[in-house]
């Protein structure tokens, strides 16, 4: 559909009386309101995404040069001044509500009335509605700073005439040729290491849910930095000069440019949406836009499907920018002969880079598609894979068919990248990006640019399965010892690493399918590891894996694991030390994976514990109990030795108020600590309260101890509330002498470690909250993040019985919030519920809690009409801030 111009600008509505500035500016404003909106209606009935661009800038050239004419020159020589358009504008590619950039060009500094015109012209601009980025520069002073600064000189090479006779432009373009500054080489080296930190500043990943369009990796910069070089190199910032200059083939620019007006529908229709210049696809408009996009919810919904087609093209982007770069690289870097060394029949290296030997190796013999990759993992002098056989490879990807992967060479040479020392991650990320790996894992490829619509995994499924496997590898390098010490001693000295790798790069693989991943991820690891001939034993270990990866992440976080039952039972459940090796380390990998904000110290410690209490369960044997009274004796006896030598015979005494469970589900150090506050206090303190660090898990443990009491679980939960400290683990322990003892474990703020000061503080206000309870509950404005607007967690309540305890289990899946744990002890005060303990788990913004409780009398709620009734009541303290989508 064309744009017809004279409905976006009509240059006599500006010709109407309208005496002084203010008549002129109202003028002015509606110009550009009328003109917007007729823009707007024309991407709304499909006008191309270039022509709302170019009819953009075409708008505010009218404005501006009927704003030159019709201000009040004040005495200034406007014709000794030049009005350039540069940077996007300068293109005239200016989005609907992008900054519009300005050059004031003269010949000599401005004069006292220029300056005064200069300035009146641009607040008239922004008093219009525009958003103006300006500066003023004689010819001089460009040359200068266009000399020294990259950016600068980029902003002139796209110098755009609006207003004056083009003189003094075309002597700026004069002036920044590259036989006067920023030669070819120099310039492309620059903007080399400018895309470089561009992209590490955006996690050197196009796959963030929430990405920019413009700056992030295979995003609009990348394409205008093909451009900024090719200007520079050929004269022309035309991509199409590309082609004809055999830099790409016709396919790859139709790519290209099908790309980039994808991006530029993306950042058109972001603009117009928000009504200002916004760049980041954000969660708040990517479902309206999918809408716009007319993608219709099916099994999957509509927003994945538009995330997945911006994934896919930023990836074909991402891969064409290399190859480009490293074209130009060659060309500028490197002119002339090439150093080239054969390696063997099919390869050889040129200046450092894999090349194909002629552009029938793969054709002929398919298994090379693998060989190549095989080749520079294993090469340390190999820097890469050359552009012209990236393109090779790429265009040769129907060739991993169902014979290829039969292939006894393709299977062993795939099994050789695995096993691989060095380079296995980034081999594994190019064979995807080329297209590879997901034509010969069509599992894989399937999950391509999936993205994961939640809060917890901040990835796709293929770029969050690459960051577990590169977590793992990390593990095995004594470089990174430093960073998880036990889990790299672990890893180095794993047998098989291997089979580790394979598990995480198929632990996922089976998501977006429908029904359990784990299960279907299963079934695909077995077959896959059959036929690269595993033995039976090594597939179904690796199968295991992949349908057990889940397993421990919920032990840890979701089960009591000083309950010595669930430690059995677990251990039952892995079956062996190697199997649960291998776990620990696949779950540690896999949580650090999915976002850098869900991994704590707290939940390393979790599952150190729970790796450390099977390790001993399965040294023990599998279905032997652990000798109860032997456990004991030995865990007071390490007590005793901690406390003072004159405290041996109190505490014996103190002890027998407690029952075995006390013992059970407290280590030596803190049944000390326990005692030593009891034994050191007289009954007229209580109640006692104590705090202090726990270095290992970066938590603060906070020992209570007070009469027996209903209110006493929400009194101390609205205290920590009141001191904004999250608690993360309750137990309550009743001794025989109505006294209780509460323990909370608790996240530090974000103020950091506290201090001993901090935690005697601390104490002190809990102890107030306990002896001075205030009726008012603590007044926390629930803040609900923006991005939990788009993924809603709809509050449940599930019920069930405890195999070895007399508590039920009652689990509450809530959105994360201050006060959840005491808006549960609430309604368990109001419901006669006594709580035994308390797991608080949060995934991202998702609260997953577990609680175990019982009556009045110690007994288990087995009243279903209880239950509806405490669901109903959870329900209405943590309401649901927004209805789930639905999928159709």
């Amino acid at each position: 559909m064309r744009i017809v111009r004279e409905k976006i600008f009509n240059p006599d509505s500006l010709s109407e009386s309208a005496p002084g500035k203010s008549g002129l500016l109202e003028l002015f404003k509606d110009a550009l309101k009328r003109g917007r909106a007729a823009l707007a209606e024309s991407y709304a009935t499909g006008a191309g995404a270039e022509e709302i661009l170019q009819a953009h800038s075409w708008l505010v050239d009218r404005l501006l040069q009927h704003a030159w004419d019709d201000l009040p020159d004040t005495g200034a020589d406007k014709g000794s001044m030049e009005l350039v358009a540069v940077g996007g504008y300068g293109r005239a590619e200016l989005h609907p509500y992008s900054d519009i950039d300005l050059l004031f060009l003269l010949n000599s500094q401005a004069t006292n009335e220029q300056g005064a015109f200069i300035g009146a012209f641009i607040r008239f601009l922004w008093d219009m509605g525009l958003e103006v980025g300006h500066s003023t520069r004689t010819l001089k002073e460009c040359a200068q700073q266009g000399a020294s600064d990259i950016t600068i000189v980029t902003n002139l090479m796209e110098a755009r005439l609006l207003i004056g006779n083009g003189r003094l432009v075309e002597k700026l373009k004069g002036r920044i040729q590259t036989n006067k500054m920023w030669p070819a080489r120099k310039f492309f080296a620059a903007k080399l290491r400018e895309q470089i930190v561009r992209h590490a500043r955006y996690g050197d990943t196009a796959y963030n849910l929430e990405p920019h369009l413009k700056e992030g990796p295979g995003g609009l910069r990348d394409i205008q930095t093909i451009q900024w070089v090719a200007q520079r190199y050929f004269g022309t910032p035309d991509l199409r000069e590309l082609k004809t200059e055999d830099f790409l083939t016709e396919g790859e620019m139709n790519t290209l440019l099908k790309g980039r007006d994808f991006l530029w529908r993306l950042r058109n229709a972001l603009h117009f949406l928000t009504g200002r210049c916004e760049d980041r696809l954000l969660f708040d408009y990517q479902q309206e836009i999918a809408r716009q996009f007319r993608y219709k919810d099916s099994a999957q919904l509509a927003v994945e499907k538009l995330m997945k087609r911006f994934y896919r093209t930023v990836k074909e982007l991402r891969v064409l920018n290399e190859i480009l770069l490293q074209h130009f690289e060659e060309a500028i870097l490197h002119p002339g002969k090439k150093h080239t060394v054969r390696i063997n029949r099919r390869f050889r290296a040129v200046d450092g880079m894999l090349e194909a030997v002629g552009p029938r190796v793969f054709s002929r013999q398919p298994f090379a598609l693998m060989e190549a990759f095989l080749l520079v993992s294993q090469d340390s002098r190999l820097r890469g894979i050359r552009g012209n056989t990236v393109r090779l490879i790429r265009a040769s990807t129907h060739l991993v068919d169902a014979d290829f992967r039969r292939d006894i060479r393709c299977r062993s040479l795939f099994m050789e990248i695995i096993k691989a020392a060095t380079g296995q991650t980034q081999t594994l990320r190019q064979m995807n990006a080329y297209g590879v790996l997901g034509a010969y894992i069509p599992a894989f490829g399937r999950v391509v640019g999936q993205m994961q619509h939640d809060l917890f995994h901040v990835y796709t499924v293929d770029a969050h399965l690459l960051f577990v496997l590169r977590n793992l590898r990390r593990m095995n390098i004594p470089e990174h010892n430093a960073e998880l010490p036990f889990c790299s001693e672990l890893m180095q000295g794993l047998f098989k690493k291997h089979r580790l790798y394979l598990a995480a790069l198929f632990h996922d693989i089976g998501k977006g399918r429908g029904g359990d991943h784990s299960s279907l991820g299963e079934r695909d690891a077995l077959r896959f590891c059959k036929s690269h001939d595993l033995s039976d034993y090594d597939s179904h270990f690796v199968a295991w894996l992949v349908g057990a990866h889940l397993l421990m992440s919920w032990v840890a976080q979701r089960e009591d694991i000083s309950d010595p039952e669930v430690i059995d039972r677990f251990a039952s459940q892995v079956g062996d030390q190697e199997r649960l090796d291998n776990l620990y380390l696949l779950t540690v990998a896999d949580i650090r994976g999915t976002s850098p904000k869900v991994w704590n110290d707290w939940k390393g410690k979790l599952l150190s514990d729970l790796y450390n209490e099977t390790t001993r369960a399965l040294r023990r044997g599998k279905g032997v109990p652990i000798q109860v009274e032997e456990k004991l004796r030995d865990l007071k006896v390490e007590a005793l030795q901690l406390l003072d030598p004159t405290q041996s015979a109190a505490a014996d005494d103190l002890w027998s108020l407690f029952d075995q469970d006390y013992f059970l589900r407290n280590p030596p150090d803190v049944v000390a600590w326990h005692a030593a506050q009891l034994l050191e206090r007289r009954a007229g303190e209580l109640p006692l309260m104590d705090a202090r660090q726990d270095d290992d898990s970066g938590t603060v443990r906070f020992f209570v101890c007070a009469p027996d009491s209903e209110k006493l679980l929400c009194d101390i939960t609205a205290g920590f509330d009141r001191l904004n400290m999250n608690i993360v683990d309750a137990r309550v322990h009743r001794m025989r002498s109505n006294l209780v003892i509460m323990v909370f474990v608790v996240l530090p703020g974000v103020q950091g470690t506290p201090s001993v000061a901090d935690l005697e503080a601390a104490a002190k206000r809990l102890r107030h909250e306990v002896l001075e309870p205030q009726t008012k509950p603590p007044e926390q404005q629930v803040h609900i993040p923006r991005t939990l607007k788009y993924f809603p967690i709809e509050t449940a309540v599930r019920f069930s019985n405890s195999d070895n305890t007399d508590a039920t289990i009652m689990e509450v899946i809530a959105q994360d919030r201050p006060g959840l744990l005491l808006q549960v002890a609430t309604v368990l005060l109001a419901c006669k519920i006594r709580l035994v303990t308390a797991k608080v788990s949060t995934f991202g913004e998702r609260a997953e809690d577990v609680f175990f409780i019982t009556d009045r009398d110690g007994q288990p709620v087995t009243d279903a009409v209880q239950h509806v009734r405490i669901s109903e009541m959870i329900r209405t303290a943590l309401p649901t801030s927004n209805p789930p989508p639905q999928r159709g």
